[in-house]
């Protein structure tokens, strides 16, 4: 059966795209005719790295509307992009972002350049960022390739080496469908048809344009692909956090060094996270502890805060961060696990 089947074509993905391309905020409809903007698809790209498409619409909308050119972000206060941000995770991203936006900004006239390699050089765009831009800000014939892809060249190609291991393999059967006329809109055909038909459950394979040319499909092994290598456990870090409230309802807040977890982030004074966390109050009160913990999980640990609270008169001076007024004081602006923390003391 494999002998006779089909090669997966790049016109019969094009045709089917051009019925079904999910709409996007980013998204040049395909046959509009429309060029596509470069800042818009390298937000996009940097909000959706291991990020879902549900989650980045809301924020890529907030973002363009408040900075609706590289420059205007290139402009803007560390601190209003961080807060922006705050929800998506992965902060290193934000920062990045900006110092991405402002090179941009200060060595490119505001134009992202177009080839592949100085793409490379900006802050935060690695191979996959950069082989996006090419492709559909440019319309280079760059292989793409993120979890969608993968997915569907493991299948297509009936690939049974597993991930991580798989990446080179899945990646060379990517760059063979690549084709040279409407490289942009491939790329986006491939990542939809993953997110779309080709998912991680329950393909619908009968309603896919490359289902004859699918060596998994022919093989019923669709489903069980791709191979992934068996995860580790993740450990568990542990850490007290500090939420002190003054009379006059302003919060006492800091924001975090900028390497590290939720570097340059808003949040609560907390200590170190690790097996034995050291008590270190930001300030002389009497603390009182939640019965209940702020529980977040990152990419390779788990976090357990312990909450201690306390309420604290004006004339007492912290040592550690600074009194936010109540008028300013945002919880949005928090990431995740600071937020955590304050819904707790808020129902306490």
């Amino acid at each position: 059966m494999s002998e006779t089947r089909e090669r997966p074509s790049a016109e019969d993905l094009l045709d089917w795209y051009d019925r079904h391309a999910r709409a996007l905020p980013w998204r040049v409809p395909p046959g509009s005719g429309l060029p596509a903007d470069p800042y818009r698809v390298w937000l996009s790209e940097i909000m959706l790295q291991q990020t879902t498409v549900a989650a980045v619409k809301s924020y890529f909308e907030a973002f363009t509307t408040r900075w609706p050119r590289v420059q205007d972000l290139a402009a803007a206060e560390d601190g209003d992009v961080m807060a922006a941000w705050a929800g998506l995770g992965y902060y290193a991203r934000a920062r990045n972002l900006l110092k991405c936006a402002r090179v941009v900004s200060a060595e490119h006239g505001g134009r992202f350049p177009r080839d592949h390699a100085s793409l490379l050089g900006l802050p935060g765009i690695g191979p996959y960022t950069a082989a996006a831009i090419s492709a559909i800000a440019f319309d280079a014939p760059e292989t793409v390739v993120d979890g969608n892809v993968e997915r569907v060249m493991a299948r297509v190609f009936d690939e049974h080496t597993p991930l991580p291991q798989a990446k080179p393999i899945l990646t060379g059967h990517a760059a063979a469908l690549t084709p040279d006329t409407r490289p942009g809109d491939y790329a986006q055909a491939v990542m939809d048809l993953g997110a779309t038909i080709c998912t991680p459950r329950n393909p619908a394979c009968g309603l896919c344009p490359w289902r004859k040319a699918c060596a998994a499909w022919a093989a019923g092994t669709a489903a069980d692909l791709p191979r992934k290598a068996p995860k580790k456990r993740k450990p568990t870090r542990l850490g007290i956090i500090y939420l002190a409230r003054r009379v006059d309802g302003a919060w006492l807040l800091e924001r975090r060094p900028d390497k590290g977890l939720l570097g340059g982030m808003l949040g609560w004074p907390g200590s170190d996270w690790g097996e034995a966390p050291v008590e270190d109050p930001p300030i002389p009160a009497e603390w009182k502890t939640l019965a209940a913990e702020a529980r977040h999980t990152f990419t390779h640990f788990h976090l357990r805060l312990t909450v201690r609270t306390a309420l604290v008169p004006m004339d007492r001076a912290p040592h550690r961060g600074d009194f936010m007024p109540a008028p300013d004081f945002r919880p949005a602006d928090l990431p995740t696990v600071m937020r955590k923390a304050f819904d707790l003391a808020q129902g306490s």
